[in-house]
Parts: C-alpha cells; structure tokens; sequence
C-alpha cells in the first residue's frame, strides 16, 4: 500500500484559461454546433441552440448585468434549479469577473436569508415565482439587494433590454480584466457535518480538472457526446460537467430534475449518465422486482452473476471460454438488453459518485456490453472530482486515480488529503475555518478516510467525523455497514450508531416507491399505512438478511445487533438529508434521539434464573427428604443394628446438603461483587455486552 500518490500535469492552465473562455473558444471556432438544448414544460419539446447563438446571448446578458451596476468582485445570487437560463447567467457572470452565489432550489427560506446576508448580493434571480417571492421578502430588510428578477418571467430579455446601451468595446475592456486565478463562485457546502460554509472557487480551480480530464477521459468528456444534465447546478459536479461538455464537443440537455428521467433518457438519448448511487440501486432493484421470483427472476439471478464475472475478467485481462461467450449473448439479448432501452441507445458511461456504492453492482452495469462504469471521488473545496477511475485505468470498487497535476496522501489516522491547481482559496469570511483543513503547503484535509493500494487507486473507507467508538473501546466505520444494508430493495437510508453504547445498532428507513411493489409480491397489502410496515415481521426479517450480509464484514463487537426501521424517511424539511442527498448524521442523531435511548437501547429487564447448582442441590434434597421418611418408615420393621446403620447414612446425607448450600452461597457473594465491580484485574470479553437484544 502507498502513502502518497501524484501525477504530472498534462495540460497546463494559463491565466487566460477562464470560465467564459471555454464556451468563447469553442463558438468562435464551430459556431454552427449544437451546443446546448432545453425543453419546453408547455410543449415538452426540446429546442436547440448553437455555440454562436449561445455565446451571443451570455454576452448580452454580461452586458445587462454591467448595466445594473455588476462588475468584477460584485455578488449575483441564482436560486433556481436547473435551466438553460441558469447556464447563460452563469457564462454571463463569469464573463465579467461577477461572482456567482448559487443557492439550491431546495433550500428554505431561512436557509436562502442566510446566504443572502453573508454575501450581501448586488442581484439575485429566483427561478420561478416562489423564490422570486422570497428574494423580494428578503430585499426588502437588505438594501444592498437591488434587483431580483424571475428566470420564468423573462429576466434574461430584461437584461439584453438593460445592456442595449452597452458597445461590444466595453464589455471586452471587463472581460479582458478577469485571470484564472479570480474568484469565480461561491458554492456553499451542503453541511452534512455541520452549518453550510461558503468555499471560495476560482477559475482556474475548474478549468484545470475540465482540459486535464479531455486527457483520461477523452472519449467520454472531449469527443462529441450527449450529457442530459438533471443534477442541481448549485451542486460542484453539475457546474463542472456543464464547463467540460461546453468547452469540449458536447450538448448538455437542461432540465429541472429527475422527475421525467425515464422519459427525458429516451427523448434526449445521452451518451453518458451521472448519479448517486442511490440512482443506479433504484434502477438495478426496479428491474430486478419487475422480472419477479419465478424463471424470468432466477433469468435475472442468473445474468447478475454473470455480468458481475465477466466484469471482473475484463479487469484482470482474462479471455473468456466459448461457454461463458454463449452465455454472455444471452443475457445481454434478454436482461441487458431492457436497461439498453431504458438508458437509451447512445449510453457509453455511467459516472457515480458521492457516496460508497456495491462493488458487485458496479462490476453488473461494466459487464454489459459497451458500457463503462466510472467511479469518482471529490468535494466542494476540490470543484468536485479530484480522482477519477480513467478510460484507460478503470478499476471497478476504487474511486480512481487523482488527476494530471494533483496528488493524494493518507495521513497516520488514515485521512485523505489532496492537492491539487484545483483545491479551493478558502471559506468565505471564514480563515480559522479555513486554516483548520488547508495547510499553508496546499494539502487539503479531507475528513474522509482511505487507503491507497500500490498503483495509485484510492478506497474510501469511512468518515473520519463518523467513527464510532463504542462502550467497550471499538472503533468502527459505519459506512461500509450502512452501504451493505441499504443494498436491500426496500431500504432509502441506514444510519449505524452506538458510540459510547455497549453495542453497536442502526435506524433503518425504507423506500417510498419500492417497499409497496414489493410487499406486493410478498402476498402483503401494498396500501398498509408505514407505521404498520415498519412494524412487520416480514419487513424485519428481509432487511435482517443484509444486515446479516453487512455483520459478515466485521468482527461481533463491530456487528450491528439490533435495528430499528422508522416509519418515515429522511427528509430535507426536517434537517436529515441535504439538498444533494446526504443524511445529516447528527441531525438524525438529535431528531431519533427518544428512539435511539428509548427502543434500541433501551435497558433488558434482568430476570434472574437460578443458580444451577442450587437447582441441583434442590432436587437432591427434595429426594433425599422423601428417602429419609422412606427409610424411617422401614427401619421400624428391622432390627437395632440394621436402623444404626441407617441413621448412620441418614447424618452424613445431611451434612453434604449443608456443604453444598454453604459452596453455592459463596458463588452467588462472588458474582455480586463481580457485578459491583469486581476485581478490577478480571479479564473480560470486549465482544459481550449485557442488555444487547438480539438485530431483528
């Protein structure tokens, strides 16, 4: 295993490698490309639009935000989800020096005041009338908010009407103002650990991973392809991707989310696909439900295994025998062959990260014919991915390898640190926060934790703030655990707890859309109410068998014994999830706190069995009882010497009844003192803990 792993650069940055230069040099020279498209809500149509036609508009817009005061430095807020304006506004922006602000469409209220003081915006742009609504509330008590205007109605036309007055001259003269180097954007962190902090980006810090990732990923990110782009653009890896396919060849197809995706898949028909990897279980598990538990299930069973094989002798470069290639043309004519529908024709990748994934499944979708899983690995201080498995380096399981011009290290405790042209300035207003995770030699702490095997691929392991320790001394990592568990079709999220508990157990919530379909199959009624189902045995036994699979991986102290699955799922209202998805651990923590103390731990009541000497000694004088007034009963039939005898026999009976009594009495003193404290030299088992219920 390596310590610390990291490459040369291939492409170097300049001071001219700006946001807006990706989409200008990519207009001036094929202005008639396709470059970007968007769909009608009205029509569900989609619409193109060319590099030139592209790059005339964000300058029109750049022009409009000069006119209302913008210029490099100044604060412009974009609440919005994702839209083709929010792309144009965001070119626009970085065309002047303006920095972008973006917040979630997701966020509250609250949530939005927040950033909005902390920035304090010159403009800020809602997407539809309900943030606009919110931008004017907050406006009205912030003066230094001047304008708010609404994507939905016509705010990019407002702007091109504001900056009519504005020469070509003018504009260039600002563009021209703007280096690599300059701050580009404030993307505030989700606060799955903690309150949203505002890392600082810069050009440069984005345009480095998007011309150095056309070198390892040339097929997938730089030649034509098509990226259907539903992930927030609040979110590092969305604005990132948009740059790459912008700057490169690509067409990016803008629409607000996932709720059409199926639909959108077919219509758009990308060449590659980004997700979670909650995106890709729901996708796996739809069909493994829909294929059922008779022969078309055990088809399915049968092709997981197989694809899964074929993965991994892919990998290792190992030929395949004539058996297994008749095999492997079955099954992608009769299983793979409907995911090829439902992703569409021109799928080559899929690109997952955020958050750990099954190996296996992975192994399943890169065992398919002309498709290639690629996983990554980054965060919002690096501009998202900072390693990456590469077109010609992919190692299924792994996050990759770090990119051109960046390295990776993994400290005594095992935490990833990296750097990198692309790791970020720092926290908004916020040094001491910053020199806490940024050493002054550029080394990024990461909070995660890893290890690097010796050809520079890194594992995730865990989360360094998530370890648990508990009662008994135990360091465990929950997040492998957590990962195994919810690999069951029905479970959304699993959280392991125990730390300073005397075992360790897990709150278990299920999947909305899958659970019903599936109690269907079980004979169960799918409309029963989740209080209900969370309290179901069948419910319990099926999640106990991945909780079997994940406490396969661990010692018993690191074993989860019991769990309890929740009525409810996680959910951004209530503070445990993220806008991207992530539960807030200790925000479940304090929400499930009467749960966690009250079911999970709550105290077994001791009943005390008795001693089973004592039982013995019982029984024995019981019949020694019975013996005796036998014996007393004949010896008035029998002669004197014959009763001496008996009485004899009869005396020494009761004095081991005596001794017995007297041994059992100093046993029960010596575990009392042992349960009061006892020697505090006793050797103890660390894998046994009083009070832990068996995992349901």
């Amino acid at each position: 295993m390596l310590r610390e792993y990291g490459l040369d650069n291939i492409y170097v940055t300049t001071q001219k490698d700006t946001v807006y230069a990706l989409l200008a040099d990519r207009a001036i020279a094929e202005p008639d490309d396709l470059i970007a498209q968007w769909k009608d809500e009205r029509t569900r149509q989609w619409n193109d639009v060319m590099a030139g036609e592209m790059l005339a508009q964000v300058r029109s817009v750049a022009k409009g935000l000069m006119a209302l005061g913008a210029k490099q430095g100044t604060m412009v807020v974009l609440y919005s989800d994702t839209c083709y304006e929010w792309g144009v506004l965001d070119f626009a922006c970085a065309a002047i020096g303006a920095v972008s602000v973006p917040i979630y469409e997701t966020d509250s209220p609250k949530q939005a005041t927040s950033i909005i003081e902390e920035v304090e915006p010159l403009i800020a742009f809602g997407g539809d009338e309900e943030h606009t609504h919110t931008l004017d509330y907050v406006a009205a008590d912030h003066p230094g908010l001047k304008h708010v205007l609404n994507l939905k109605n016509g705010a990019l036309d407002a702007l091109i009407d504001y900056g009519e007055a504005l020469d070509d001259d003018a504009l260039d003269e600002e563009i021209g103002r703007v280096r690599a180097d300059d701050l580009l954007t404030i993307v505030f962190t989700s606060g799955s650990t903690g309150k949203p902090k505002g890392a600082m980006l810069s050009h440069r810090n984005f345009t480095h991973i998007v011309k150095n990732g056309y070198e390892i990923l040339p097929e997938m990110l730089y030649e034509p392809n098509r990226l259907l782009l539903f992930l927030p653009l609040a979110h590092c890896f969305a604005r990132y991707i948009q740059y790459t396919a912008i700057g490169g060849h690509g067409v990016v197809g803008y629409v607000p989310g996932a709720k059409h995706l199926l639909a959108d898949l077919r219509g758009f028909k990308p060449t590659y696909l980004l997700g979670v990897p909650r995106v890709f279980e729901k996708v796996y598990n739809a069909a493994s439900q829909k294929a059922g538990a008779g022969m078309r299930g055990r088809i399915f069973a049968n092709a997981f295994r197989h694809f899964v094989a074929w993965s991994k002798m892919e990998v290792e470069h190992k030929r395949p025998s004539a058996i297994m290639r008749m095999k492997h043309s079955f099954y992608m004519s009769t299983v793979a062959s409907s995911f090829r529908s439902a992703l569409g024709p021109n799928l080559r990748y899929l690109a997952c990260g955020g958050a750990p994934i099954n190996t296996d499944l992975v192994h399943f979708f890169n065992g398919m014919d002309d498709i290639t899983f690629i996983q990554g690995y980054g965060m919002t201080e690096t501009a998202a991915p900072m390693v990456v498995n590469w077109q010609k380096a992919n190692r299924p399981g792994s996050v990759g390898r770090p990119g051109p011009g960046m390295a990776i290290r993994t400290a005594e405790d095992g935490e990833i640190e990296v750097k990198g042209p692309n790791v970020f300035l720092g926290y908004y207003r916020n040094p001491g926060m910053t020199d806490e995770v940024l050493e002054p030699s550029g080394w990024l702490h990461t909070g995660d934790l890893g290890t690097i095997d010796d050809e520079g691929f890194l594992y995730i392991t865990g989360r360094k703030k998530d370890i648990i320790i508990t009662a008994g001394g135990k360091n465990v990592s929950p997040a492998p655990m957590e990962g195994t568990i919810c690999e069951c079709p029905i479970v959304a999220h699993a959280v392991v707890v125990g730390d300073n508990r005397p075992f360790v157990g897990a709150l278990v919530t299920l999947d909305p859309e899958m659970t019903p379909s599936w109690l269907a199959q079980q004979g169960l009624d799918p409309d029963m109410p989740m209080e209900d189902v969370a309290n179901s045995d069948a419910v319990h036994s099926f999640i106990q068998q991945y909780v079997d699979r994940a406490n396969a991986d661990v010692s018993r102290a690191e074993s989860v014994r019991k769990f309890i699955v929740l009525p409810q799922d996680f959910s951004l209202e209530e503070g445990t999830m993220t806008a991207s998805m992530k539960v807030v651990r200790p925000k479940v923590l304090a929400r499930y706190a009467e749960v966690i103390d009250g079911e999970l731990y709550a105290p077994v009541a001791v009943v005390r069995t008795p001693n089973v000497g004592m039982q013995i000694l019982e029984s024995t004088t019981e019949t020694v009882k019975k013996a005796g007034e036998s014996v007393r009963a004949a010896s008035e039939n029998v002669s004197p010497r014959v009763r001496q005898a008996i009485g004899s026999v009869h005396e020494r009976l009761g004095e081991w009844r005596d001794e017995r009594i007297d041994v059992s009495h100093g046993r029960d003193a010596d575990a009392s003192a042992s349960d009061a404290g006892g020697d505090p030299g006793a050797r103890t088992d660390p894998d046994a803990k009083d009070g832990a219920a068996p995992a349901r």
